[in-house]
């Protein structure tokens, strides 16, 4: 990986979402197909919007404890590049669903205390990336996109085997100083580039690529 902060736009539901962040520069386009999320799509929804994505774009489908029968169903009209597991699926069910589907994956492990942390070298051992993402309150609906973040600090400096992208409550105003204090080179958003529930801004992309992507304030000397 190049020194580029990647950043990806989950949560994509129309064509002009998929437009602004495509030509913000996202390197992943993230779709849901989860029907409890206000940012669910349908097999025909996401097979013309990944239409929409140019070349050199990931396109990402987010499952929650997916049968097969619904990956199949799914891969089989929309050209996915990466899947991306949000749900309670264990260690052997993520590198069941790599093996069959000869899809790089991508795991979401939510984290709230340092006893959380154990998950990831889990889980890296058998994705192809994890998703370090807040964990969501107890009884929520959804198991992402709540807009809530976590301590950065339980991160900070970290390292695993596996590329990593940091998510939880990141917004245009936070993203510049969560990735200063964790060191992420790849970062997810959601919740924090809408206007209302399932609705991306423009806009907000925009400046959340910018504030990404823009190089960190030189130290003052002494």
């Amino acid at each position: 990986m190049d020194g580029a902060v990647r950043v990806k736009i989950c949560g994509l539901t129309d064509a002009a979402s998929v437009r602004a962040a495509s030509e913000a520069g996202a390197a992943y386009l993230g779709f849901v197909f989860f029907p409890k999320s206000p940012r669910n799509v349908d097999i025909s929804q996401a097979r013309a919007l990944c239409a929409d994505v140019p070349a050199g774009r990931a396109k990402v489908g987010l499952f929650v404890s997916p049968e097969d029968a619904l990956l199949e169903a799914v891969l089989a009209e929309v050209p996915l590049d990466m899947i991306q597991l949000h749900g309670e699926e264990t260690p052997e069910r993520v590198a069941a669903v790599r093996a069959r589907f000869k899809l790089p994956v991508m795991k979401a492990v939510g984290v709230a205390e340092p006893s959380d942390l154990a998950a990831i070298d889990a889980y890296g051992r058998v994705a192809d990336q994890i998703l370090v993402d807040a964990k969501p309150p107890k009884g929520a609906d959804l198991p992402g996109g709540n807009g809530l973040a976590f301590d950065w600090q339980l991160i900070a400096g970290r390292r695993w085997p596996v590329p990593w992208m940091l998510a939880g409550g990141l917004t245009p105003d936070t993203v510049g100083e969560a990735i200063r204090r964790t060191g992420a080179r790849q970062v997810d958003v959601s919740s924090g580039v809408e206007s209302a529930p399932g609705v991306k801004d423009a806009a907000k992309i925009r400046a959340f690529l910018d504030a990404a992507v823009a190089p960190p304030p030189k130290l003052r000397s002494v």
